[in-house]
């Protein structure tokens, strides 16, 4: 097979550029971006970002490193449950760096053919992040191996004996993964970043500030008491409490004309059926059913799917795991069983022996 290199003719924009806190010139072609209210919201810098304090501190030492030396970030992985912030870290990263990024999803690439336009446009020391990229095809995923390692793709052209490779030199960038299932991918895709973080939970303390900083975003006039209780009600996770603060504010400019106090974000939660420890309707109607139905347990996930007339998928995937998070239900060999806790929250009493 005949072979020959092809190198970038034009020479794309430098970090340089930039100046040094402009937010980064984002493009995406297959992955659809983050709507406004949500871009609105998004930290610029990470001093900026509340709570992943340990993971800010580390990216921070390897951003000036890899700044000092003139060179490219070494690509990151970030794996956690959804609604942390993993998106927010690839758009903040290119930020400190004064750098471009370009945001894809693992979904949309389903063919080498379609990573090739975001590796031939990556500029020196920019960013490529991909979304859920557990999701990229194993083909793919083969694809992005010596692009990570050697800023090299390998381009096959005819078929049989007619076919060459056309070595094209790529730019040296930074590539940014995100994913919500870390052990899905394979040990040579996950082995080639060099810095892996997991972000965790946040506290109640540290949602409580972020509603307050994004409630100043939105020019919503809101308390400590009544952020606290947001919090609160959010699952320890930010894309929920920006979400119920959004509903706060419209609750609170028709019913309290635009002040948000503790009792008007009690109200406005409890009328969407969130309650004290962030469970929705369907999830104590679960509780409910196991408690009410099946005595607390043990029960078969089949058996309360088809008790509550809802896909066993939607329960296991959606409902069961803040309930077990929030120690509500146990599961064991046998089925699921509620907790006592499950039944001093739904005020229900304990089945007698």
């Amino acid at each position: 097979m005949a072979r020959e290199a092809v190198y970038q003719q034009s020479d794309p924009a430098v970090p340089g550029d930039l100046p040094p806190g402009d937010p980064p010139v984002v493009a995406s072609a297959s992955a659809e971006g983050p709507d406004d209210q949500e871009r609105k919201l998004r930290p610029r810098r990470l001093d900026e970002m509340v709570g992943q304090r340990d993971v800010i501190e580390r990216l921070k030492i390897a951003i000036d490193a890899a700044t000092g030396r003139g060179e490219p970030l070494g690509h990151i992985l970030f794996d956690g449950p959804p609604g942390l912030g993993k998106t927010t870290f690839a758009t903040v990263i290119p930020a400190e760096m004064g750098t471009t990024v370009q945001m894809a999803n693992g979904a949309g690439l389903s063919a080498p053919k379609d990573l090739l336009p975001y590796l031939t446009n990556v500029s020196e020391k920019s960013v490529l992040f991909i979304d859920e990229i557990h999701r990229v095809p194993k083909a793919v995923e083969e694809y992005l191996y010596t692009a990570m390692e050697d800023f090299r793709i390998d381009i096959v052209l005819g078929e049989g004996v007619n076919a060459r490779t056309l070595n094209f030199e790529l730019q040296p960038f930074t590539l940014i993964g995100a994913t919500t299932r870390a052990g899905m991918l394979s040990a040579p895709l996950r082995d080639r970043f060099q810095i892996r973080e997991h972000l965790g939970w946040y506290s109640d303390d540290q949602l409580c500030e972020l509603v307050i900083r994004n409630a100043k975003k939105l020019s919503v006039e809101i308390d400590q008491p009544a952020a606290g209780e947001i919090a609160r009600r959010s699952r320890r996770t930010p894309r929920l409490a920006n979400n119920r603060l959004h509903w706060v504010r419209d609750y609170a400019q028709i019913k309290a004309k635009g002040s948000v106090t503790i009792g008007v974000a009690r109200d406005s939660l409890d009328m969407i059926g969130i309650d004290k420890l962030g469970l929705d309707k369907q999830d104590r109607n679960y509780l409910e059913t196991l408690i009410r139905v099946f005595g607390g347990g043990p029960s078969g996930l089949e058996a309360i799917a088809h008790t509550m007339n809802v896909s066993s998928d939607t329960l296991e995937d959606e409902v069961e795991p803040f309930l077990l998070r929030s120690e509500l239900i146990v599961r064991t060999r046998r089925g699921r069983m509620a907790t006592s806790k499950a039944f001093e929250h739904m005020k229900m009493p304990p089945p007698t022996l």
